[in-house]
């Protein structure tokens, strides 16, 4: 196809509320030798959108195209022989029109040139719209449960706010590899969505003492290992329910950065703590496809459901909604961004 000089995409002028979020007219992305060009359907909507659009994550040139999962097809493979000729990359069988996920700052755009490590390939079985809802989250969830902690048959873990999009595909996973799934949500509602996605016990945090129903149901020791996507407000109580040489995995900041801390905390109960990032577990090509085929497939065997809990227009009034709604706590699973029909 002809690819057009300019493209539509989300970005920023300046750091700050959701209002300066729009759609713009910008230059067609660069394409580099070794890159995938990729038509983009639909993108997610993530916390790490947010954590860039305040500034908590900077950014050094403006203006700046925001998102870091979108799902499309491919309509311009790489003109890198050493690319096109090398065995990881034939490993994934591209052509023209394949379909693909992409997991890289800056994909809320109608095209995106992006290296081709970068990209994920979907099964037939899977929609643009699950690959997309999906990538960021359950790449997330399956690279933690297997490399910040490795889950085991038997472990019970903690999943703090359980019913957003990360926190049901973590329960789904845990739950496939024999863990016990403890975790906490704001309703009565969100408490049995999550329970239809894998967890054994909800806690409603707003009702009832999370540090004590964690220990009723662990007979007193906690937990072997702890997600924590909220950050500041349930740092501290989180050392009051893992168990003795336990894990704490922070992976978000939804009500704030943790605070400071001596690390002779650690010491009380020989705990580790980990503050990973999923892009560091997706560096080489063997790491993007292994991890990748394994999310792929577990949807579409029906393991993992993808929960889509809205659409939301590709406008700067539609993100600004999306994401308003993803901090506000008003949803459930996966927000999306419909960029173009599928």
């Amino acid at each position: 196809m002809t690819l057009p000089s300019t493209i539509k995409a989300i970005t920023i002028a300046k750091t700050g509320d959701p209002e300066v979020l729009e759609v713009t007219e910008q230059p067609f992305p660069k394409i580099e030798p070794g890159h995938v060009v990729v038509k983009i359907q639909s993108g997610g909507v993530n916390f790490i959108d947010t954590y860039f659009r305040k500034g908590l994550y900077p950014i050094t040139t403006f203006p700046a195209v925001l998102g870091m999962e979108a799902a499309g097809t491919i309509v311009q493979l790489p003109t890198d022989e050493k690319v096109v000729n090398d065995p990881d990359f034939k490993k994934r069988g591209y052509e023209v029109g394949s379909k693909v996920a992409v997991m890289v700052m800056g994909v809320h755009a109608e095209f995106v040139s992006v290296p081709w490590i970068k990209t994920y390939p979907i099964p037939a079985a899977v929609s643009s719209r699950v690959a997309a809802g999906s990538l960021l989250q359950g790449l997330t969830a399956i690279t933690f449960l297997n490399e910040a902690y490795n889950i085991q048959q038997g472990d019970k873990i903690l999943v703090h706010t359980v019913a957003g999009g990360l926190g049901l595909i973590l329960a789904q996973y845990a739950k496939y590899r024999g863990a016990t799934v403890i975790g906490t949500t704001s309703t009565k509602e969100k408490a049995e969505l999550a329970k239809a996605h894998g967890a054994d016990h909800v806690i409603l945090y707003k009702d009832e003492d999370v540090v004590a129903k964690v220990l009723e149901l662990t007979g007193g020791e906690g937990v072997e290992a702890i997600f924590d996507g909220v950050g500041k407000d349930t740092f501290e109580a989180n050392f009051k329910m893992i168990k003795r040489k336990g894990t704490i995995v922070s992976l978000g900041n939804a009500s704030g950065a943790v605070p400071p801390f001596p690390p002779l905390k650690l010491t009380e109960r020989n705990v580790k703590l980990l503050r990973p990032s999923a892009i560091n577990y997706l560096v080489t090509p063997d790491e993007t496809l292994k991890y990748g085929t394994e999310l792929y497939d577990l949807i579409a065997r029906g393991i993992i459901k993808i929960n889509i809990y809205k659409e939301y227009p590709f406008t700067g009034e539609g993100v600004a909604q999306a994401q308003t709604d993803l901090v506000g706590g008003k949803s459930t699973g996966k927000l999306l961004i419909k960029i173009a029909d599928e």
